[in-house]
């Protein structure tokens, strides 16, 4: 089942009846993004120049929507959960373009396989492009670059980001010292938000 109503827990989190009623249907494959209360939340959406500092892809699970992410580790979180932990439960999802025609229960297979292999990986915080460890958005870019063959986005090198910003200096000092990776690649939420490959579905 690639489709369902998410439940009503999660209109409990979010309000109530008035919020249920305009609760999007969600997908296997459907990105979701909100503004994270981590310590390490600004320096990201300063570094770069977007409110969304994390985000994850949803599964659906014995009829239940989840959110796999990359937190304290890979992890599936149930959505209402996850939604609540975001500042004001604001959240914005978007789905591939053509999904009816890419997301194939055969893609998705191959997705739910790559997801697989990332689950419980720690959470990386030096963002570095590997699969060590692995950070939000890179884990779903390699969800979608390997299990479906597309780019949503694309990584760009450290040093193209808002590095003179304070709070990013702070945090870049703290992760690095002095030897910071300029060249590293990295995949940010908002590259992969703005991708022309994907289209809004609900914003809340």
């Amino acid at each position: 089942m690639h489709a369902i109503h998410p439940s009503l827990l999660l209109a409990l989190a979010l309000g109530g009846p008035a919020d249920a009623a305009a609760t999007p249907t969600l997908r296997d494959g459907d990105l979701i993004f909100q503004t994270s209360r981590s310590a390490q939340s600004l320096a990201v959406q300063r570094a770069t120049g977007s409110r969304y500092s994390h985000m994850g892809i949803v599964f659906v699970h014995h009829g239940r929507p989840m959110v796999l992410e990359a937190a304290a580790s890979v992890r599936y979180t149930p959505l209402a959960p996850w939604v609540a932990r975001g500042i004001n439960g604001h959240y914005v999802v978007k789905r591939l373009r053509d999904a009816d025609v890419v997301l194939t229960p055969t893609v998705l297979a191959r997705m739910r396989t790559e997801a697989q292999a990332l689950l419980g990986k720690p959470y990386d915080l030096r963002f570095e492009w590997s699969d060590q460890r692995i950070y939000c958005s890179e884990l779903v870019w390699k969800i979608y670059e390997r299990g479906v063959g597309l780019r949503i986005g694309e990584p760009e090198p450290i040093r193209s980001f808002q590095l003179a910003d304070p709070a990013v200096q702070a945090k870049v000092l703290e992760r690095y010292g002095r030897q910071v990776p300029l060249d590293e690649l990295a995949i940010s939420p908002v590259a992969m938000a703005e991708s022309l490959r994907l289209t809004t579905v609900a914003t809340h």
